[in-house]
């Protein structure tokens, strides 16, 4: 990833760590809201002025936010090269779920998208879920639309690096192959209401937003991919249509929140095992 990608990550993390909106960096800075979105999002270039700028209002030192970024770029440099995941993300099970770092904001949005869907919510019943008043929402997110990305790019951020370490953790294509279809499965298991807006609440996404989010999607279903061609290859699987099973399998795994019952016979890392099993037999590689 381009060293602008990673400084526009640091400086959304930074951004919402604080709990201040893009809109309100954004007017502090003098641009747009399009133009903070386009930095953030590794589409815009930055001046040094403005980039002193930035680090002054979120009382980040500018060496710092350099070195984080860097930091970040050259893990995925590793990741792209087959080095194993980042030291932090080693340490961490992908099979464990802890709560979210979700703030009240945005976990009443859950709520009320998965009860309402997101065209059904308004700001005042976020507000009413949250216990706060609806200036209290404006002072964070400038627009329903922003809580929305916002759910689905911290959505993407949890599976991300939960499919990157099981891979990490698996030998041979076969091996990989098994263990994403089990990170995959088991994380809509396990993280229903977040699978369930990502799946119902992608038509209701605006551009730029939209396409951005959709490439993260489409990356997970490239990963599954890649390891069945590469099964094939080896001569560990074999599909006279190997994409087929792996949008198959793909699909299979995302519409579990809309009948698996986390409170039934069979635990979420049965059915996720289960369905690594199918995978597999999928393409004849059980």
């Amino acid at each position: 990833m381009a060293l602008t990608n990673q400084l526009g990550e640091v400086i959304r993390a930074a951004r919402r760590e604080q709990s201040i909106s893009a809109r309100a960096l954004a007017d502090r800075l003098g641009i747009s809201a399009g133009t903070m979105s386009a930095i953030e999002n590794g589409h815009a270039s930055l001046s040094v002025d403005r980039l002193l700028r930035i680090s002054e209002l979120l009382s980040i030192d500018l060496s710092q936010l350099l070195a984080t970024a860097s930091a970040g770029r050259a893990g995925d440099a590793a990741q792209e090269n087959g080095a194993d995941p980042s030291s932090a993300d080693r340490s961490r099970d992908w099979r464990t779920f802890d709560a979210l770092a979700a703030d009240p904001v945005i976990t009443a949005a859950v709520k009320c998208f998965v009860e309402r869907g997101y065209h059904g919510s308004s700001m005042r019943a976020i507000a009413d879920a949250a216990g706060i008043s609806v200036p209290g929402v404006y002072h964070h997110y400038a627009s329903k639309q922003e809580l929305l990305v916002r759910i689905l790019d911290l959505t993407m951020d949890d599976l991300e690096w939960r499919l990157v370490a099981a891979r990490a953790g698996a030998s041979g294509p076969r091996g990989r192959l098994a263990a994403l279809v089990e990170a995959l499965a088991l994380y809509h298991a396990r993280r229903p209401q977040l699978a369930f807006i990502g799946a119902s609440e992608m038509r209701s996404i605006e551009e730029p937003e939209r396409t951005r989010i959709a490439r993260r999607r489409t990356e997970v279903q490239h990963m599954i991919d890649r390891e069945i061609a590469d099964a094939i290859s080896a001569g560990e699987a074999s599909s006279t249509l190997p994409l087929a099973p792996g949008r198959a399998i793909v699909t299979a795994c995302t519409s579990l929140p809309q009948w698996f019952d986390g409170a039934g016979r069979t635990s979420a890392e049965e059915i996720a095992a289960e369905y690594a099993r199918l995978a597999l037999a999928m393409v004849h590689a059980d």
